[in-house]
C-alpha cells in the first residue's frame, strides 16, 4: 500500500513524537516560570510574565518557526566570530524545533497553569501555613497537586495543539513524518495515499495520549469525587 516506504514513514514518525515530547517538557518549564512571573507581586516581573505571554501567543506559529530557525542562526553566526568561532554555525533543525515549539507553547501553558492556581481557594494555602508548613512545602504538597488536577484540561489540549504543530517543522527541514512523506508522495506521485497514512498516525498518537491524560485525570480526582458523594 505505501509501496516500500513505510518503513521510512515509521522513522519519520518517532522522530515526531521525540520532538512532541521534548517540546512539551521544555514548554512545561517555560510556562511553570511564566505563571511565577505573572503571580509575582513585583510589579515589573509580572509585566514581563505578561509581555512573554501574549506577544508569543499574538504570533502565528509558523512566523515563531521561520524567525527563530533564520533569524536566530544568523544572529547567532554574527555573534560567534565575536567569540573567537570563525566557523559557520548550522542550527540542528531538531534542537531549533525543539526550542522554538517549547518557547511558544510555553507562553499557551502558563495561561494555563495560571487560571489553574487562581481556582484554588486562597484558605488552602492559608491552611498549610496554619499546620506550620515553610512556603516551599505548601507550593508543592498543598498548591501544586490541587494546580495539577484543575490544569489537566487545558494541557490536554495543548498538547494535542503541540502534537499537531510538529507538523510545521518539517519546513525548516526536520526529516519528520511529514517531510518523508513529502518526499514519498512526490517519488510516487500519489500525495493522498501518504498524507493520509500520516492523518491516520497523527490520530494515533492523539488518542493514546487521550487515554493517558485521561487516566491521569482520574488519578488525581478520586479524592474530590469521592468527597463530592
Amino acid at each position: 500500500m505505501l509501496k516500500g516506504y513505510g518503513a521510512v514513514i515509521l522513522d519519520g514518525a518517532w522522530l515526531t513524537l521525540q520532538l512532541a515530547l521534548s517540546s512539551m517538557v521544555l514548554a512545561i518549564v517555560l510556562g511553570l516560570i511564566g505563571v511565577s512571573l505573572r503571580l509575582s507581586p513585583i510589579r515589573w516581573l509580572a509585566w514581563l510574565g505578561d509581555l512573554y505571554s501574549t506577544v508569543i501567543r499574538g504570533i502565528p506559529d509558523l512566523v515563531l518557526i521561520l524567525l527563530i530557525f533564520y533569524g536566530g542562526q544568523d544572529l547567532l553566526n554574527r555573534v560567534a566570530p565575536m567569540l573567537g568561532f570563525d566557523d559557520y554555525i548550522d542550527l540542528n533543525p531538531l534542537a531549533a524545533g525543539i526550542g522554538t515549539l517549547g518557547f511558544i507553547f510555553g507562553a499557551y501553558l502558563s495561561e494555563t497553569f495560571r487560571g489553574a492556581f487562581m481556582a484554588i481557594p486562597k484558605g488552602q494555602a492559608e491552611a498549610g501555613m496554619a499546620y506550620g508548613m515553610s512556603s516551599f512545602q505548601v507550593f508543592f504538597r498543598v498548591l501544586v497537586p490541587q494546580m495539577i488536577r484543575l490544569a489537566i484540561p487545558g494541557f490536554t489540549n495543548n498538547w494535542l495543539v503541540l502534537t499537531k504543530a510538529t507538523a510545521l517543522i518539517s519546513v525548516v527541514g526536520l526529516q519528520d513524518m511529514m517531510f518523508k512523506a513529502k518526499q514519498a508522495a512526490d517519488a510516487t506521485r500519489e500525495p493522498f495515499t501518504f498524507f493520509l497514512a500520516v492523518a491516520a498516525m497523527y490520530l494515533v498518537i492523539t488518542s493514546v495520549s487521550l487515554l493517558i491524560l485521561r487516566q491521569l485525570e482520574k488519578r488525581y480526582s478520586v479524592g474530590v469525587r469521592a468527597a463530592d458523594l
